[in-house]
Order: structure tokens, then sequence, then C-alpha cells
């Protein structure tokens, strides 16, 4: 890199990184009052054991929010991202199909995805390729439905997130690393690593080596994306991992992946496997 070029992104991680304070992660128990009743997730946990060596806990963003944004979500009512939920509900019993077929005629109620989402990303035992939740639903929606493929950032998609997500809330994350995952979390674990960008920073800088720091009027968290899809306040809409990802690289002043690409991919399954042991928190509400 030329000596100005050089200088101009020191000067810039200097600038990003000024105002940095101490802020730890605050103490706080999260039960949610849903329909069913009252549901205690964890939040916080020991860290798995792939992570010993970096951390010793584990803990969900939603520690890391301030108060009102975190009390949003105790309570269904309350936290805006039920609305999609709502609006992927109608969409997985309309006759959409190219043949009038839906979601409910092959799986009837939404309830029958309990537990894929905590398992998630996972590799294809047919395939071999490693399926994120938007893959296994645009193989329905193309396959089963005859439909064009959904836009994987799309809001068809992100609603569809939510909805299944749901169904998972308050079990752990339990992604497999080994077999034939192996090679894809490695992958993963090296981008997570690799420094991106004009600003040279990887995602384990804030979320490993500042995380609890105050970056601005941002607390830094772990990064963790048990989660997700969330309620992003600052978009007032849903946001998919691989949304994430695109914009946390960006904020890199990087080129970035494509939602879906093999990298990001890659990077979902070792993020995932960070939180392993968090509860899946169906849809979260973050700043």
């Amino acid at each position: 890199m030329h000596r100005t070029a050089k200088s101009i992104a020191a000067l810039a991680l200097g600038l990003a990184l000024t105002g940095m304070a101490s802020a730890d992660p605050v103490e706080d128990t999260l039960t949610v009052e849903t329909d069913d009743g009252p549901l205690t997730l964890t939040t916080m946990t020991s860290a798995p054991d792939h992570l010993k060596d970096t951390m010793d806990t584990i803990w969900s963003g939603w520690h890391y929010r301030e108060d009102d944004t975190r009390d949003m979500e105790r309570d269904d009512f309350d936290n805006p991202g039920m609305v999609f939920v709502d609006r992927a509900i109608d969409s997985w019993n309309a006759p959409q199909g190219a043949k009038g077929e839906s979601c409910a005629g092959c799986h009837e109620g939404p309830e029958s995805m309990a537990g894929l989402r905590a398992v998630l990303p996972r590799v294809d035992p047919e395939s071999g390729k490693l399926m994120l939740m938007e893959d296994h639903i645009n193989s329905c929606v193309t396959e089963r439905m005859g439909l064009e493929a959904w836009k994987l950032t799309g809001d068809e998609m992100k609603d569809m997130l939510a909805l299944i997500s749901l169904q998972s809330r308050g079990q752990p994350v339990n992604v497999a690393i080994d077999g034939a995952a192996a090679p894809f979390w490695e992958k993963g674990k090296e981008i997570y690593y690799t420094r991106f960008g004009q600003l040279e920073m990887s995602c384990a800088n804030c979320h490993e080596d500042n995380q609890g720091m105050m970056i601005r009027a941002d607390h830094l968290s772990q990064g963790q994306i048990n989660g997700f899809p969330t309620y992003r306040l600052k978009d007032a809409g849903l946001l998919s991992s691989q949304q994430r990802f695109i914009g946390c690289v960006r904020d890199t002043r990087a080129e970035t992946f494509k939602a879906g690409s093999d990298e990001f991919k890659a990077l979902e399954l070792y993020v995932a496997s960070r939180g392993n042991g968090l509860s899946v928190e169906g849809v979260s509400v973050r700043h």
C-alpha cells in the first residue's frame, strides 16, 4: 500500500476508535411474555469449547442494548418484529404456488419447523452444500411451488425467516462444526479474522478485541446472531444475518461479498457456532 494510503487508513481507524469507553454488558434476565405464557431465554452462558481460549462467557446482543430496547423484546405485544411474523403466517397459508401450492399444504402448521433455526447453517448430506435457512426456503419456493426464487434479502424471505425462527425460540443454538461442516467452519473462521477495507478491520477487532466498549454511541456486542432475524429500530424493519454481514464489511470501506455467497455462508456458520448454547430468540429487537 502507498504511504499516503496507509496514512489515510490509519487516520480513519484512529477516528473510528476515538472516544472509546468501557461499558460492560448489562446483568439482566430475558423472560418473554408469549401467547403460551412466560418463556425465559438463555442470553448468557459458558463459551463453547472452541472459544475457551478466547473468552469464558458468551452474551447475547440483548445485554448490550438500552433498557427500553431490551424491554421491547420482553413482550410479544410490544415487539415490532411480530408484525412481520403475522405477515409471514398469511404467506405460509396462501395458495401461491404455480398450481396453488402453499407452505401449509406440505408442512401443515409453522410449528413443524421447530428446531430448524437452532441447527442452521448445516451441510446438506445429498449435495454436500452448506445451507442457510434461506436456501431451504428457496428450495421449496422453486422446486415445490414452481416459482422464481425469492430475493435473499427481500421482504418475503425475511418475513418467513422470522416465522420459522420463532418456532425454535428458547432452544439452544447447536450448529455442527465437525465432519462435513469442518471445512466450511474453517473458511468462516478465516474470514472472521481477516482485515478488510481501508480501515483494515476484521469482525474480531470489534466483536472480540473491543466487545463491551463504546464506539461513539454504539455499544459493541460480541456479534452473536442467535437473535436474528432482528427488528432493527434504526432501519424500522427486519434485518437478516446476511444483511448485517454486508453492513459490517461496508463499514470497513471494503467491497463486500454478496448475500448468500460462499464466503458469507461460511461466515454465518462460524459466527453461529460462537453462540452455541445461547437461546434462539426468534425475533429480537436491536437499535
